[in-house]
């Protein structure tokens, strides 16, 4: 085999190894039992993925991403913006979470990510006023500390709307402020960060068809001509005729959260998740772009890394199953990150160490069942029973199998300590795994911090307070 034979195979090899160009993910923490940050950062250096998105800035995640090459962007929590309107209060948040990372086999970090979806309609005007003045101290504090990092802010996809892209606009109450945040962005070199969900337009409405949220439908609309396939495309070029509107029609965009959950709802399914990011992969790989920036490589964190189980599920019992990996970084379904299609899954967490192979399930032998309700939802107040709601991967259980369900989920959480599997005797522990074909009965991850464990079952009086509060509400 000659030289130049050997080049074209190491380079198609090169190639069909790589993931696709500008592909990140979101890593959240919010578990009762996260897996250990270096057990992740492994994780993401296993699967080639080279960029992620973090919510906040904790100090363990952040060293344990320390010299692994990985670019991040951290990020401060709506709950701190008021804050950073303070200059001094946002210059110490940047010595301690980006400056102090810059060195010689610290933290790669390219971006602040300065709140999250700050002006969703649900939160009713709360950061409006504070989230502008909050990006520019922090990205003030970056230049100041000699940094080239920039500072953006992640945004839901509610911030514009538009009946075709091409009646594309920014939100009327908040035309003004984006404007705004716009003109800042672009006079920073900073990229406009945007959250695009086609589950939830297919979750929203009965009549949205759910084949337009996917990249390989039979639905199209014609918009003047131009014809789009899918709605991910339709909301990328909504945004890019209002930010044309605005005079700013060249801005690089992110796309900071974009996926499909696994449970939680009738159509957040397994199946239509590996259908939606194979698409979705093959696309980056093709660097197919969008009917208004067609041949453009699209940078794009997917939401998100791992399940995250002690999630709000205000907005849909889905919130706790985004993550292409299950709990334990274990894959969920084929996904193939070159963007070729290849059938292979990703290559799950090393080293996961779980708790004894036993659960907590209803006991036979339990006569008064008056209190049964109650402590069902006492479980599942304190663990996640998501996956018994309509159309989930439990949902078909009877009510023996319902109350072992929110029973063990209860006891896995709690690391399985003392007590936990009593529930006035309508509980008792067992080594027989009572999974059901589609419906898993978990055994927790051994975790080395505290994720958000928020209840434990060691103090009797604490306990008796919440049942008391269940009677009430009952």
């Amino acid at each position: 085999m000659g030289s130049s034979q050997i080049l074209k195979l190491v380079t198609v090899l090169w190639f069909c190894n790589s993931i696709a160009e500008g592909l990140g993910v979101n890593w959240g923490t919010l578990a009762y039992q996260p897996l250990p940050p270096k057990t992740v950062v492994q994780l993401l250096k296993d699967n080639k993925i080279q960029k992620v998105k973090l919510f906040d800035a904790d100090s363990n995640t952040l060293n344990a991403l320390a010299g692994s090459g990985i670019e991040v962007m951290v990020a401060i929590p709506n709950n701190m913006l008021e804050m950073m309107t303070d200059y001094d209060s946002a210059k110490k948040w940047v010595d301690k979470n980006v400056t102090r990372y810059n060195f010689d086999g610290g933290v790669k970090i390219n971006y602040v990510a300065v709140g999250n979806e700050p002006f969703l309609s649900a939160y009713n005007g709360s950061y409006l006023n504070i989230t502008l003045p909050a990006l520019q101290n922090i990205q003030k504090a970056l230049i100041s500390a000699g940094s080239s990092v920039k500072a953006t802010v992640p945004l839901n996809a509610d911030v514009y709307n538009g009946s075709v892209p091409s009646a594309g606009q920014f939100r009327t109450d908040i035309s003004q402020l984006m404007t705004q945040i716009v003109s800042f962005l672009s006079q920073s070199g900073s990229p406009l960060v945007i959250n695009i969900y086609p589950f939830l337009d297919v979750y929203g409405s009965t009549e949205f068809p759910l084949d337009y949220a996917f990249f390989d439908g039979s639905v199209s609309v014609n918009d003047n001509g131009v014809v789009y396939t899918n709605v991910f495309d339709a909301s990328y070029d909504t945004l890019v005729y209002a930010l044309r509107s605005a005079g700013f029609g060249n801005m690089e965009i992110i796309i900071g959260e974009v996926g499909w959950p696994t449970d939680g709802d009738i159509n957040a399914k397994a199946a239509f998740a590996q259908r939606f990011y194979s698409g979705l992969l093959k696309k980056l790989a093709t660097k197919a772009g969008t009917p208004l920036r067609p041949n453009h490589d699209i940078e794009i964190y997917l939401f998100g890394l791992i399940d995250e189980d002690a999630k709000s599920v205000a907005p849909g019992n889905f919130e706790r199953h985004w993550g292409i990996l299950k709990y334990d970084g274990q894959p969920k379904f084929y996904m193939d990150l070159t963007g070729q299609g290849q059938n292979v899954t990703l290559i799950p967490a090393r080293g996961v160490q779980y708790l004894p192979k036993t659960w907590c399930i209803a006991n036979p032998k339990a006569n008064n069942l008056t209190t049964l309700g109650l402590n069902i939802n006492y479980a599942c107040t304190f663990s996640d029973c998501t996956a018994l709601g309509y159309g989930s991967t439990c949902n078909g259980l009877d009510a023996n199998g319902n109350a072992s369900y929110a029973f063990n989920m209860y006891f896995q959480d709690q690391e399985q300590v003392d007590g936990s599997c009593d529930f006035d005797g309508l509980a008792t522990q067992t080594q027989q795994d009572p999974s059901t074909n589609g419906c898993n009965f978990t055994i927790e991850i051994v975790s080395d911090s505290f994720g958000v464990r928020v209840f434990e079952m060691v103090e009797w009086r604490v306990r008796v307070l919440v049942l008391v509060l269940l009677v009430l509400v009952w």
